[in-house]
């Protein structure tokens, strides 16, 4: 028996150095380790053997299958050291490499991150909610009546179970109240949805940014000087901006805020910006109804809000003519921003 496991290693050993191909390799291993193999019909044999002898043959068994399993591992590798060199053989390592393209963030990336950036320098927390969003917290809690255009489904993205797309951020701030006392300071920047028909200044899916302070005594000067802060940060000190007077069932009073919009070959213009007000004391009485106490008594706190659109950020930004450019993923409009 130890004669026999003798020549079997001495045989796998002598086939497997001349073997040059991965398949002649297998071809080996199955010859002499598969399960009718060589090897393995040698420790069939192991029934036959003495008592006295097992030990010693048992020991030469294993160092045959430790011997020809290594010797396949080397030729394993020796085999694909060959083909590694072959496929780098062509190769002129002197010649300069081939530059590769450089990535870069969306320009609604770059926009986002900076108007975060002057919000929380200015104390402001950022604050997240669903985008499928309930009826309640979109428009009932923002003092929104039930014959208002904005909850008519040629306005509104509805599910069948009655919930809907988000139409703005603003039901942020109506679950950051529901769970959170005054006094609060948040931003919520994220995506909302309306039915509007795709042009140059609108679309279906957009991004917004909202903001709201609550607080004693906050005032209209609080919120102005909140805006024109941010819009000169965002844009330049000569930044030109108006407030007009406007209605939001949310906010009493209320205002659109219009920059004047500089784009490349084309005359200046007024652009909508946001949406701005002072919150309007129905919505704090909702909040007070919902939470079951009176932390948002009107009588005693008062706050503003307000909406941009990031979209139109990035326009006044870069002087982009078309948010549609935004969306179509176009290489060449995106490179401009690495």
């Amino acid at each position: 028996m130890l004669t026999e496991l003798d020549q079997i290693q001495t045989d796998a050993l002598a086939e497997i150095i001349g073997i040059d191909s991965d398949s002649a390799l297998e071809d080996t291993r199955v010859r002499y380790l598969g399960k009718k193999g060589r090897l393995t019909a040698a420790s069939a044999g192991m029934r036959d053997v003495s008592k006295e002898d097992k030990p010693a043959v048992g020991q030469k068994l294993n160092e045959v299958r430790n011997a020809i399993t290594s010797a396949l591992e080397e030729k394993s590798a020796a085999l694909i050291a060959i083909r590694d060199a072959a496929a780098f053989s062509g190769i002129d390592v002197t010649l300069p490499g081939r530059p590769l393209p450089k990535g870069s963030l969306h320009p609604l990336s770059h926009v986002l991150d900076n108007a975060v950036s002057v919000l929380r320098r200015m104390g402001f927390a950022i604050a997240d909610g669903p985008e499928i969003e309930t009826e309640w917290h979109c428009f009932d809690a923002l003092n929104t009546p039930a014959d208002h255009p904005a909850r008519n489904e040629s306005d509104t993205f509805y599910f069948e179970n009655g919930k809907l797309l988000r139409t703005h951020t603003s039901s942020v701030q109506i679950r950051t109240m529901e769970t959170e006392a005054p006094p609060i300071r948040i931003i919520a920047p994220g995506s909302a949805f309306r039915r509007d028909e795709i042009d140059a200044t609108h679309l279906s899916a957009f991004h917004q940014l909202e903001g709201l302070y609550v607080d004693e005594k906050v005032t209209l000067a609080d919120l102005k000087g909140t805006l024109e802060f941010f819009f000169r940060e965002m844009f330049g000190s000569a930044t030109e901006l108006r407030f007009r007077p406007h209605f939001f069932p949310f906010t009493e009073p209320s205002f659109e805020v219009d920059l004047k919009f500089h784009a490349t070959g084309r005359e200046s213009k007024w652009i909508e910006i946001a949406g701005c007000g002072m919150v309007d004391p129905n919505v704090f009485q909702s909040i007070g109804q919902t939470r079951g106490d009176a932390a948002y008594d009107p009588e005693k706190i008062s706050g503003f809000a307000f909406g941009m659109g990031l979209d139109r950020l990035a326009m006044i930004t870069y002087g982009i003519p078309d948010l549609r450019l935004l969306i179509e993923n176009d290489v060449r409009f995106l490179s401009q921003f690495s």
